[in-house]
């Protein structure tokens, strides 16, 4: 009974912070994600906590949130998409694809068109014109309506004719 109590404040902290987030008060954010941690360790809130991290540029604080929130939970799939993104920022290509590659492998994980969007956009900038093709196609499928695939697949189509 006091797991499932500390399990829903926590995940009421979480909510809180991720409004917080969407409305850019990253501070107060952060510290309602570490409050939520701190009652009852989520997957969920190591991600987003990092998610905001990299908000403020904090990529190395971000890729650490997200590998504690692997730990609690590896199938959980938006961490592993989220390492991929930091390390594109980096520019650590080749770093990234196996982040991405679990991404899209993980159990559970509602939003597969990033790492396929994620993997597209390297090999776009690696010259992999048409494998960057195909991840977008990829991403477009899952979700049609994604016009980040759309412009990145037209951006691929056009270095190839």
């Amino acid at each position: 009974m006091k797991a499932k109590l500390e399990l829903n404040l926590a995940m009421e902290l979480f909510h809180e912070a991720f409004e917080h987030q969407m409305r850019g008060d990253y501070e107060s954010a952060i510290r309602l994600y570490q409050q939520s941690i701190g009652t009852c360790p989520t997957a969920e809130a190591h991600t987003f906590l990092g998610w905001t991290y990299s908000f403020q540029g904090k990529l190395e604080d971000a890729i650490a949130e997200c590998k504690r929130a692997i730990e609690i939970d590896p199938d959980f799939g938006n961490p592993y998409n989220d390492i991929g993104a930091y390390l594109f920022e980096e520019e650590k290509y080749e770093e990234a694809i196996p982040w991405l590659e679990k991404a899209i492998q993980a159990k559970r994980y509602d939003a597969r068109h990033y790492p396929h969007y994620n993997l597209g956009r390297i090999y776009l900038v690696q010259d992999l014109l048409n494998r960057a093709q195909e991840e977008f196609e990829k991403a477009l499928v899952i979700s049609p309506e994604y016009s980040q695939a759309h412009q990145a697949l037209e951006a691929a189509r056009r270095r190839i004719n």
